[in-house]
């Protein structure tokens, strides 16, 4: 699981240069980044929100579903960062079981906001050290056991892994970064006949997660992307299109393990329609968004994360198809007018 706090500031085209960064992009921190964090916080106006796009999700997902309805697994350090998370999952009603590592630091993620655009850089810190061990321990792996949809997240499959569940009561769970640990949700799921939902996340993970990635795609019940990451994955698997609906109907139809669901492509397009492939189905439908004036839009980070948990709050209540990818893209236009994932 990605634990990180958002370290979010308005910045420019020359601070994006600063750190060879791109306006609307989502990567993983290098050496030449690390900076850019006491950057933002001291020559910037920063501000520290509750991040991760797993938790995001969650915290969405119970914004919308019944008291006590999600659990979120996942890493974290024992420090200031770790506490700012803890407070805002207990003030959304979002239950957390961190794997605390008191030689980590907490996760951080330096986001970079220039108009409408995003530029995300992400260290992960404590939550690229989640282990089986934690996910499997008694009490957590109860949880698991309990619940009736998972969600695992793209971040997931970086360094050692991500992963989430969800559960009812504690319908809802969402855990950490571990292949491992994914490989023994998504069985959990395909045994139980249980939702197992994933999040392509950003469009590296397609591009250099790629193994773990298709390890997972057989368990796959409901996969999430955008365009950005549709393209990416039918780049980084010779499908030989940049078309949104043909890559959504690849997706949809790859070898499946539980045939008792039917395996559902959704990718979102920002402000065009949301584009939805069912496996073994020919037609590919589109559903338009939510309108939303220019003026009320402030901040589109976050966005992808709360139309999964809208969506993912559908799954879990039953809802049809339509009604779930309705409810996340409320969500989702909701989130946009606040700052940062709130």
């Amino acid at each position: 699981m990605t634990l990180p706090t958002d370290i979010q500031a308005v910045g420019n085209e020359a601070l994006l240069e600063k750190y060879g960064l791109k306006a609307n992009d989502a990567i993983l921190a290098e050496e030449k980044h690390q900076p850019i964090y006491e950057d933002l916080l001291n020559n910037y106006e920063a501000k520290l929100i509750a991040g991760g796009a797993a938790q995001n999700t969650a915290r969405g997902a119970q914004y919308i579903l019944p008291p006590n309805s999600v659990v979120y697994l996942g890493g974290a350090g024992d420090d200031k960062y770790a506490a700012i998370l803890r407070d805002a999952c207990k003030q959304a009603g979002l239950r957390v079981e961190y794997r605390v590592d008191p030689k980590i630091a907490t996760g951080r993620c330096g986001v970079v906001i220039t108009g409408h655009n995003r530029s995300m850089c992400t260290e992960l810190g404590a939550a690229n050290h989640y282990d089986l061990e934690h996910l499997k321990r008694p009490d957590i792996w109860a949880l698991v056991e309990n619940a009736e949809a998972y969600y695992v997240g793209g971040y997931h499959f970086t360094g050692e892994y991500h992963s989430r569940p969800f559960v009812k009561p504690q319908s809802l769970t969402i855990s950490p970064v571990c292949p491992p640990a994914i490989m023994e949700l998504a069985k959990q799921a395909a045994t139980n006949n249980k939702p197992f939902i994933l999040s392509l996340s950003a469009p590296f993970i397609c591009q250099f997660f790629k193994d773990p990635l298709d390890a997972s795609a057989p368990y796959w019940d409901y996969v999430i992307g955008n365009e950005t990451e549709a393209e990416a994955y039918a780049d980084s698997h010779g499908l030989g299109t940049k078309d949104v609906k043909e890559i959504a109907k690849a997706l949809a139809n790859l070898p499946k393990e539980n045939s008792q669901r039917k395996r559902v492509a959704v990718i979102t397009q920002g402000t065009l329609p949301t584009i939805v492939a069912i496996q073994g189905e020919d037609e590919v439908k589109e559903y338009p968004v939510h309108a939303i004036e220019k003026e009320l839009i402030n901040d589109t980070n976050g966005a992808g994360d709360a139309f999964a948990g809208g969506f993912c709050a559908g799954i879990v209540d039953g809802r049809p198809l339509a009604q779930a990818i309705d409810q996340g893209q409320w969500l989702a236009r909701l989130s946009i007018q606040e700052l940062g994932p709130s």
